[in-house]
């Protein structure tokens, strides 16, 4: 709810039902928060792919966050434009989330063995 630049509609959403005041923290929503998030969902998916040995789940699970980290430090380090790398990795990372909401590692094992 920060970034209104990025998403307007949802800022507008936002300062609509007082979450206005977050864009000051945008900078260091985009900075800190956004790599962290990222790093936490990869270390998981890294986890969880060793743990249920679903290779392919695994690299998808993993794409997502490293180019999320790839953006975040092109953006950080060199203030180059990364939605490129921003938008398709945030995607990813709601996709293979929703993908382990409906089929979990260990039922979608047992269904196929």
């Amino acid at each position: 709810m920060g970034c209104a630049a990025c998403f307007p509609a949802l800022g507008s959403l936002g300062a609509a039902i007082g979450l206005g005041f977050l864009v000051q923290y945008e900078g260091m929503l985009i900075r800190y928060l956004l790599p962290l998030f990222a790093m936490i969902a990869l270390l998981a998916n890294v986890f969880a792919g060793f743990r249920h040995r679903h290779w392919g789940r695994m690299a998808l699970g993993v794409t997502g966050p490293v180019l999320v980290l790839a953006a975040a430090l092109l953006m950080v380090s060199f203030g180059w434009p990364t939605e490129w790398l921003l938008y398709p990795g945030l995607a990813l990372m709601f996709v293979v989330a929703i993908w382990d909401l409906l089929a979990p590692p260990s039922k979608w094992r047992r269904a196929s063995a």
